[in-house]
């Protein structure tokens, strides 16, 4: 029996359940139902001999019972878990992730505290699923969205069975670090310790102290210099990643490949162009949320909603005569159509939202939790 629903609709039918132990019990009856098919064959092979359908019943339990058995032997090979992408603003957490699951599903920007709330990007292969968790920087909380971005990050290091910590291998360490690699130390359980940005790096004799000065504090179980934008030691990585999951079913169907809407990633994918086009421009108040979606007409008709803190950052957004929020549209749409496949009709708005860092209600709308 082949079971396949999406996860919005089983949120919808359960949303009390975890996914992962919704997906088993789905798994389990699975197999109960093949069981129980096997059961029955058994019961009417002796009715039915006499009328000669016998061998065809032997035929159909042979059939199921080697099934049974290949699906035993692949969840013994199959290990499946969930990994943690920790480290300070900027490290390239973002651009690993979307190099691991070979798409873009987080958005990039050299501005520090891009990513604001943890997003699962799905990697399958024959050796089993790894769900890598891209969480924000960390950082010394100061608005209650940064508090919020933090609650996110303390939750991941509590729920994962690996931690991968990403540090920038051509920046000098410094304060923020220690105090990222003080709140590892606090964590019980397996890490990885990942130098980033290896390929910009010199002189490679620098990566050696570097690595010294973090494993004198805390045990790595491995240690993987690589470069996220070039895609150098990320094979050895997943290679590695794959040796200390626990042998589990997946957690996720095979087609998905991340938990975040459609809605949330459109979203996301104009507040990236926003960061490009504002350059230093506009302080980090910008917020996006996707207030309409019409699929009915081609093309899709999708309406955003553009939150600033003050009318200045809005004459900045929409620019001279709405020059840059045109030319930050133009951009985003081309983006939106790669992601969705089909061609969309992407009006945007600004809106002054005074202080919406400090916003309850806010963060809630905008989904930040």
């Amino acid at each position: 029996m082949v079971i396949c629903l999406k996860w919005q609709f089983l949120q919808a039918l359960f949303p009390p359940v975890s996914f992962g132990a919704l997906w088993r019990f789905l798994h389990n009856a699975s197999a109960s139902c093949s069981r129980s098919l096997r059961l029955l064959v058994q019961q009417r092979t002796g009715s039915e001999r006499l009328s000669g359908l016998a061998p065809t019943a032997r035929r159909a339990e042979n059939v199921l019972l080697s099934r049974e058995q290949s699906n035993s032997r692949d969840e013994e090979r199959h290990r499946a878990g969930v990994v943690a992408l920790i480290g300070r603003p900027n490290s390239g957490k973002s651009t690993l992730l979307n190099r691991l699951v070979g798409e873009k599903i987080a958005i990039v920007s050299d501005k520090p505290q891009t990513t604001r709330t943890r997003i699962a990007g799905v990697l399958n292969s024959a050796e089993g699923q790894i769900v890598f968790l891209d969480t924000p920087g960390i950082h010394k909380p100061g608005y209650k969205l940064n508090r919020r971005m933090m609650a996110v990050v303390t939750d991941a290091l509590s729920t994962v069975d690996l931690i991968l910590l990403m540090i920038d291998a051509t920046e000098p360490t410094g304060r923020g670090d220690q105090y990222v690699l003080d709140m590892i130390k606090r964590v019980a359980g397996s890490a990885f310790l990942l130098p980033n940005k290896v390929d910009a790096l010199r002189d490679k004799t620098k990566l050696l102290p570097l690595i010294e000065g973090y494993t004198r504090e805390r045990d790595f179980a491995e240690v993987i210099p690589l470069s996220a934008l070039t895609g150098d030691g990320v094979p050895l990585l997943i290679e590695k990643v794959f040796e200390y999951l626990p042998k589990g079913q997946a957690l996720y169907p095979e087609d998905e490949i991340t938990d975040q809407p459609e809605r949330v990633l459109v979203a996301e994918l104009v507040r990236e162009k926003i960061l490009q086009v504002t350059a230093e421009e506009l302080p980090y108040v910008i917020a996006v949320v996707t207030e309409l979606w019409e699929d009915a007409e081609y093309p899709t008709r999708i309406h955003c909603l553009i939150f600033v803190e003050r009318p200045s950052h809005r004459s900045i957004v929409i620019g001279r005569g709405g020059a840059r929020l045109k030319e930050i549209g133009s951009a985003a749409r081309a983006d939106i159509e790669r992601l969705l496949g089909r061609r969309v009709f992407l009006s945007l708005f600004v809106k002054v939202r005074e202080r919406w860092r400090d916003d309850e209600r806010a963060l809630d709308e905008l989904g930040i939790r």
